[in-house]
């Protein structure tokens, strides 16, 4: 195997701020791919040169390229072309994005359109013009690199919210210890466990360590393990090829190579199925990760913050999570206490809530009753910020002057809820016994799943519902 130096000259501009193009070069005689080499070489691009189509595939199983020139024959004294269009195919179904450009001394019609039928982007004779091969070879590129670059846009906005600066309202002496932490690490490149009860507000701190890290410019992508279906879970984290797997029909990016240059947010580490767990542990070495259906190594620099409010010591000791996982995770541990250790934070909380609601949905109420403020400090909050939040929208909307009253809340902290059940619906008793199962088992939603007789995946998408 031949390879050219790395080198940035005759980039073309507006290319400046992207690395030189790496073109692949095959065919089986010396001196034209060291021709092919030098004239590419010349133009900026950076060559790699093999002399068959095994050394093509063993390239692309190892190291990423802008794009591929090959040639069709390669057996002495065989000018069918079908080494070639095999060889097409093949790296077709590695990566359909990849242009392939083919050179061939032995051109016709039919050859050309088959070719293309099977996905070159060209098709070139030899001897070729020089400036021809150049300009094909950075047209493709430039378009490939366009496409990619749309298909990052495409699944950035359909799988990320508006970030804004996030709010994280923490003033209580239990939250002391965790705002210095976040302060010392948010801009370092340390990988990040967050843990706590359900709904301490795991994702906001999360937020606030990205956008005070150096890559608040770039992308922070969530991603909820917990809501994730197990087939979907490579695929969602690495992305696929078409053809990967009966639905996958069109390549997709992973959300590792989404987040490339930013921070990956993993929600619920604890449920990551061991399979994926091993998987996971070698990106982290790495930093390659590999698209299912494909072969092809893409390096990424990501930042990995991760969330459970699982007991992973325990998780550990039963076998269920790695040791070796949980030290690439935690180089950093941030604990958030519950709500009800902290119940200076209720009032200004309970505040920012208001003001959030009452603009959205256009109500006068500006403050709380002094007895809706007793009620709301007094109140376990199973469900911590997230039920606080949840229970100040309804408040606001039942609310009919501007003060939030006792009433508007629904809590009703004196009453036994079981003696109402025959007058609630459906609804309303799953959300109490969920409430329930949650405040016995401290938050612990394996527990409390395994008590109400439900997976971890459908407790959380109820308690996604019901907003705790």
């Amino acid at each position: 195997m031949e390879s050219a130096t790395p080198t940035a000259a005759g980039t073309p501009a507006g290319a400046a701020c992207q690395p030189a193009p790496r073109v692949l070069v095959a065919d089986d005689q010396a001196d034209v791919r060291e021709a092919l080499r030098l004239a590419l070489k010349s133009e900026g691009f950076v060559v790699e040169t093999v002399g068959s189509p095994g050394a093509v595939l063993s390239a692309l199983g190892s190291r990423e390229f802008d794009a591929i020139l090959i040639d069709l024959n390669y057996a002495r004294d065989t000018t069918s072309g079908e080494e070639g269009l095999d060889l097409l195919s093949r790296i077709q179904s590695l990566d359909s994005s990849l242009p392939v450009v083919v050179l061939t001394a032995w051109g016709t019609v039919g050859l050309a359109v088959e070719a293309m039928r099977r996905g070159a982007r060209d098709f070139l004779q030899k001897p070729w013009d020089n400036a021809r091969l150049v300009a094909s070879v950075r047209t493709h590129v430039e378009l490939a690199r366009a496409l990619r670059r749309s298909l990052r846009l495409e699944a950035e906005n359909r799988l990320l919210e508006a970030h804004g600066r996030p709010t994280l309202i923490a003033e209580s002496p239990a939250m002391r210890p965790v705002m210095d932490l976040v302060a010392r690490v948010a801009a370092s490149d340390a990988n990040v466990l967050i843990t706590g009860e359900h709904g301490t507000g795991k994702d906001v701190v999360a937020r606030t360590l990205h956008a005070l890290s150096h890559r608040a410019a770039r992308t922070l992508v969530t991603v909820n393990i917990g809501g994730l279906a197990e087939n979907l879970f490579e695929s969602e984290l690495f992305g696929h090829v078409k053809g990967a797997y009966t639905d996958a029909r069109s390549d997709r990016v992973g959300r590792f190579e989404l987040a490339d240059q930013g921070t990956l947010f993993l929600d619920e580490i604890a449920n990551l199925p061991a399979n994926l767990q091993a998987k996971l542990l070698r990106v982290l070495e790495t930093g390659e990760v590999e698209r299912v259906g494909s072969s092809i190594t893409r390096r990424v620099d990501v930042r990995v913050l991760s969330a459970t409010n699982a007991d992973l010591g325990a998780e550990i000791a039963a076998g269920r999570f790695r040791e070796d996982l949980l030290f690439r995770l935690n180089t950093i541990e941030i604990h958030l206490p519950p709500l009800r250790e902290r119940k200076e934070d209720i009032p200004l909380l309970a505040a920012f809530f208001l003001r959030r609601y009452a603009e959205r949905y256009h109500k006068a109420t500006t403050a709380f009753d002094d007895a809706a403020l007793q009620i709301l400090s007094r109140y376990p909050w199973p469900g911590n910020v997230r039920e606080l939040d949840h229970t100040i929208e309804r408040s606001v909307l039942l609310a009919q002057g501007d003060l939030v009253q006792p009433s508007n809340l629904s809590l009703e902290p004196g009453r036994e809820m079981a003696a109402r059940l025959d007058e609630m619906g459906l609804e309303d008793v799953e959300k109490v016994l969920i409430q329930k199962a949650m405040r016995r088992y401290g938050g612990n939603v394996t527990q409390a799943a395994r008590a109400l007789g439900l997976s971890r995946g459908a407790l959380y998408r109820r308690l996604e519902k019901h907003g705790l």
